[in-house]
């Protein structure tokens, strides 16, 4: 599908529509524009986590380079779902790009090498003691929220199913890459260290 931005402006939006693909006008707070808005901001937070990688020298640079061409291949398939998710229902056109099987089954394939290199966990992580796992982390919510939306918007309007299984298997990944960045760092994980309330002392309120 050939693309052509000449002008970044057109002033059409100032009433508060915008439009999808074919021309169809809706409101800027429609909930299908609101979950293909949520994934062009998932997309920067990986542009800011390719970055964070990318400048971790502490990661050998072998590895940096994998997750490079991994989050920048994520990337593309996020403007893909993009894409479809902007196409309203009923519109879709033959061979509309779409992360299908074949990338579930990559980022899984992904997952399960970066797994077999990583300490089994016996608590929840907390985000953060490198740039890289913060970053990734970040990726994993947005992710997260993205899926919500998707799932929020079928309920109203048909959604390719290939959207909610990406987005549900690549949250997954973003949080193995997040541990796995700071793994090859040597970067200190923190986990969850959950309150314990003293031997017959109050439960906490609900």
């Amino acid at each position: 599908m050939p693309i052509r931005i000449n002008k970044v402006y057109t002033r059409t939006g100032d009433n508060g529509t915008t439009g999808l693909l074919g021309g169809l006008r809706v409101g800027k707070d429609h909930p299908r524009v609101a979950a293909y808005g949520c994934l062009d901001e998932l997309n920067s937070a990986i542009g800011l986590g390719r970055a964070a990688v990318a400048s971790d020298r502490k990661i050998p640079a072998r590895d940096r380079r994998e997750l490079e061409i991994r989050l920048r291949e994520i990337q593309n398939r996020i403007f893909d779902l993009g894409c479809a998710l902007s196409t309203p229902a009923g519109k879709a056109w033959k061979d509309m790009p779409l992360p299908g099987a074949e990338s579930v089954a990559e980022l899984e394939r992904s997952m399960d090498a970066m797994q077999r290199k990583l300490k089994p966990l016996n608590s929840f992580v907390l985000p953060g003691g490198s740039w890289p796992n913060a970053w990734l982390h970040l990726c994993r919510v947005e992710c997260r929220r993205a899926e919500r939306l998707v799932v929020g918007l079928g309920r109203q309007e048909p959604v390719p199913p290939e959207a909610g299984r990406y987005l549900n298997r690549l949250s997954d990944w973003f949080f193995t890459a997040a541990r796995y960045a700071a793994m090859k760092a040597g970067a200190k994980e923190h986990l969850w260290e959950f309150a314990l309330r003293p031997k017959g002392g109050p439960r906490p309120a609900p």
